[in-house]
């Protein structure tokens, strides 16, 4: 999935921040339309302290219903910190254990559910076409470490994911989510609410 990405971190340059600020210190609307499209957004805050391991919490899901009034994507909102700042790969991490063939090569997991006769059943998409690729929610968080002595990354992550399985009849689903830094430290786990589709 492709990532599209805006970064205020702790530890930023002068220079940065104020760039980053004009860029993207608007109203939630406009936050909203830029994350319309696949993709993540973060905006991080003043220096803190926090644990070298990631740490995640959710913050709301919005969904968003297609010209025939059914859902299509949603917009996850996430919260999340790391103290030493190594979340995020650059497109040239592909060397193990970063490359494509490792459980590594994401660093954003997300795991789809849907509730089958009151029971929660984890779902691999099949491909959209015979011999392709199941379709997949998880993604490869951009290199967000700041420039200078303050590593520690405070912020938000707003990502849009596929909703609605066109292959099952269920409607109630819901996402389990980690992300990994670079030194392999695992976050915390979150569930979203259930969530009720319009099919």
């Amino acid at each position: 999935m492709e990532l599209r990405k805006a970064i205020r971190s702790s530890g930023n340059t002068m220079e940065k921040c104020r760039y980053l600020r004009k860029m993207f210190c608007r109203p939630k609307l406009h936050h909203l339309f830029l994350i319309l499209f696949p993709g993540l957004m973060f905006s991080c805050r003043k220096d803190k302290q926090f644990s070298v391991e990631p740490v995640i919490a959710f913050r709301e899901f919005s969904q968003v219903l297609n010209a025939q009034g059914k859902d299509s994507i949603g917009i996850l909102h996430l919260y999340f910190t790391d103290g030493d700042g190594d979340v995020g790969l650059s497109p040239s991490d592909t060397f193990p254990p970063f490359n494509k063939t490792s459980p590594f090569y994401y660093n954003f997991f997300i795991n789809y559910f849907e509730k089958q006769a009151g029971e929660w059943v984890r779902i691999v998409l099949p491909p959209l076409v015979p011999g392709g690729d199941t379709l997949s929610n998880h993604s490869r968080i951009p290199n967000l470490t700041p420039a200078g002595q303050n590593k520690a990354l405070e912020g938000d992550i707003y990502m849009s994911l596929f909703t609605n399985n066109p292959f099952s009849p269920y409607d109630t689903i819901r996402y389990d989510i980690t992300i990994v830094d670079r030194s392999l430290n695992r976050s915390n786990q979150i569930q979203t609410p259930e969530i009720i589709l319009h099919k």
